[in-house]
């Protein structure tokens, strides 16, 4: 039976290849052979460009830019852990490029097939056999003097907070231009629901099922105890507005811009873009989630 994927980008994990040999090894001997079993599946193979070139695969396989393979390919195949996934999903959004995720890394909340058990899960995928889901983007603007100075598309969440070594940083928000409150706290983390499982559970943010249209608002270590974490519509735009603070910075995902001025205005709104995943059939969020945060170890 031929595949219903014709052309498939594979994007790896590498980072860690810079610093090891043995974990270049490791990284060319996984994806050459996820690749040779797309190949036996009649797929066209192309690799990232950088995850070719980080893992000496340039000269066994076409690799394109992520902006291209967006063009090329009917699919993307991510191995890595989700912050693999994170960064290859931002830019593959604008092309409504399907993503299956192949988790080599160490919780994969998005990578959710098992590296081991690859073959079997992607060969009825490839057929045509699999759950899709939908995940929205954030598109998040920096506005210095009625200017803007940074933007980026965010999966998880977007963070406003102090330096390691000064005291609190004092935010004015508004949601849909109107104000909520002034934040005094070591941050403020606005999250999508993908983004509920990532920095906003470490501070006591709930959990969201990724179908809930919502952002969730947290802050960060708040000076005021009755300062609780939010959940809004993600119909709204978030405005924060740095009030007070020294070395104050926002990430965007794993995008940073440090530095951040008094008067500085992060806008927060849903993007126009969101991240297609493909998982096998009988995926569900709350298999995920026992699995990954160990619920419910030793019951039944």
């Amino acid at each position: 039976m031929t595949s219903k994927f014709r052309h498939v980008a594979l994007v790896g994990k590498y980072q860690s290849a810079t610093t090891s040999g043995t974990a270049t090894e490791q990284s060319r001997h996984i994806l050459q052979g996820i690749a040779d079993f797309l190949r036996e599946q009649g797929c066209e193979v192309v690799l990232d460009a950088e995850t070719a070139l980080h893992t000496g695969l340039h000269s066994s396989f076409a690799s394109l830019d992520v902006d291209d393979l967006g063009q090329h390919c009917d699919l993307g195949i991510v191995v890595g852990g989700d912050g693999t996934m994170l960064g290859i999903a931002r830019q593959l959004a604008k092309h409504n490029t399907p993503l299956i995720g192949i988790n080599q890394g160490r919780l994969g909340f998005v990578t959710d097939i098992p590296l081991n058990d690859y073959p079997q899960a992607l060969l009825p995928m490839l057929h045509g056999e699999y759950e899709q889901e939908s995940r929205p983007l954030m598109h998040a603007r920096v506005v210095r003097n009625e200017e803007t100075v940074f933007e980026a598309l965010a999966m998880n969440d977007v963070v406003v907070n102090r330096g390691g070594t000064s005291g609190m940083v004092e935010l004015r928000v508004e949601v849909d231009g109107r104000f909520l409150s002034n934040q005094r706290a070591d941050g403020l983390i606005v999250a999508t629901p993908t983004g509920s499982t990532a920095y906003t559970l470490s501070v006591g943010g709930p959990l969201m099922h990724p179908s809930i249209p919502a952002w969730l608002m947290a802050p960060i270590a708040p000076h005021t105890l009755s300062n609780r974490p939010i959940v809004l519509s993600d119909q709204t735009e978030v405005m924060m507005e740095v009030v007070s603070g020294r070395d104050i910075s926002a990430n965007f995902d794993m995008q940073s811009l440090a530095s951040l001025l008094h008067g500085d205005r992060i806008y927060v709104r849903r993007s126009e873009h969101s991240v297609r995943f493909l998982h096998p059939v009988g995926w569900n969020y709350f298999a995920t989630l026992r699995k990954k945060l160990g619920w419910n170890e030793g019951g039944y």
